[in-house]
């Protein structure tokens, strides 16, 4: 039977349920924890996060995929109380969002230290939480082509991969020539990759969303929710039915390899958030325009139960 990783322990593929496949608990960069303008305490980060989980949970949610890497805010003894006090299954990763975010320690670690810094957490566990990472991050840092950095890590997460079983997934799909390189060297199958991002409104264009997806890869439009015609739209975000058209466009061809989340913070670190978006877009909206387009719930079923379970499930 396939297993998937959670924070309470791995768990049957097929009792995730309904997945938020790229979210967050709470990000921030590093350091965010001390800026006392955004800082929380954990009383006040509970509080605002109990209640977007329980909702997510009696909307039918099952899985909840944390996304945040190392040293941007993971916290996996709070997803321990959170999963135990809402019912959602949390999924942790091990990795990093891009190089930049990667604290000095880590940024100058060759690849194989790398690998086994990631192997540990997913087999052993993240600290002393005893939890164990189901999925490894990565991501292009900020300039749109993946650096020196980023590649090392890129290739430790490949080995990790192998290693171990768990999946990958992507901050950004852009330059996902140099990242298919790499998997390919290392010899990584694309469909234990999601390439996230496809949709946001800053790269959308530069994505080979469709080219990817022929290369076997799978795709995340994980951005949902950040519209411009939100009252203060982030500068990622992009008109709703854009996004959407964007989405049906791609299902109609390669529905097997397509993903979809919000990408909201439950509890933003060292910065705002974006008022008024949470996990809860994928019921409130998403699916309610999916079903308005004609999309039937064979295809939801498809996009939120069956593409995640298969993705997440440890292949080893």
């Amino acid at each position: 039977m396939s297993r998937v990783n959670t924070v309470l322990g791995p768990i049957p593929a097929e009792e995730l349920g309904v997945v938020a496949i790229h979210e967050h608990i709470g990000y921030g960069m590093p350091g965010s924890e001390l800026d006392t303008r955004w800082w929380k305490s954990p009383e006040e980060r509970y509080e605002e996060t109990v209640p977007k989980l329980r909702q997510f949970h009696e909307y039918g949610g099952g899985t909840f995929v944390d996304a945040t890497g190392i040293c941007n805010g993971r916290d996996v003894d709070y997803y321990k109380s959170l999963s135990a006090k809402t019912g959602v299954h949390i999924v942790a990763c091990t990795g990093f969002v891009g190089g930049d975010t990667a604290l000095p320690h880590f940024a100058r670690a060759s690849v194989d230290y790398l690998t086994r810094q990631f192997v540990h957490e997913i087999t052993v566990g993240i600290g002393t939480t005893g939890a164990r990472a189901g999925v490894i991050k990565v991501g292009v840092s900020r300039g749109g082509r993946m650096t020196d950095l980023d590649k090392r890590i890129y290739r430790a997460a490949a080995r990790a991969a192998l290693a171990t079983g768990v999946p990958i997934l992507t901050h950004l799909a852009i330059d996902a020539e140099n990242a298919i390189a790499i998997f390919a060297e290392e010899g990584l199958a694309l469909d234990r990759v999601l390439f996230g991002h496809a949709d946001d409104g800053v790269n959308a264009e530069k994505t080979r969303d469709t080219w990817i997806a022929e290369q076997g890869g799978r795709v995340g439009f994980d951005t949902f929710g950040y519209e411009t015609e939100l009252e203060d739209p982030p500068f990622w975000a992009r008109p709703r039915q854009e996004r959407l058209d964007h989405f049906l466009r791609f299902i109609g061809k390669h529905l097997d390899k397509a993903l979809a989340s919000a990408d909201a913070n439950c509890s933003p670190l060292g910065w705002p958030g974006v008022k008024g978006h949470t996990v809860n877009y994928i019921f409130e909206d998403l699916i309610p325009d999916l079903r308005r387009a004609g999309v039937d719930e064979a295809t939801i079923t498809r996009l939120f139960v069956e593409n995640p379970a298969t993705f997440l499930s440890i292949q080893n």
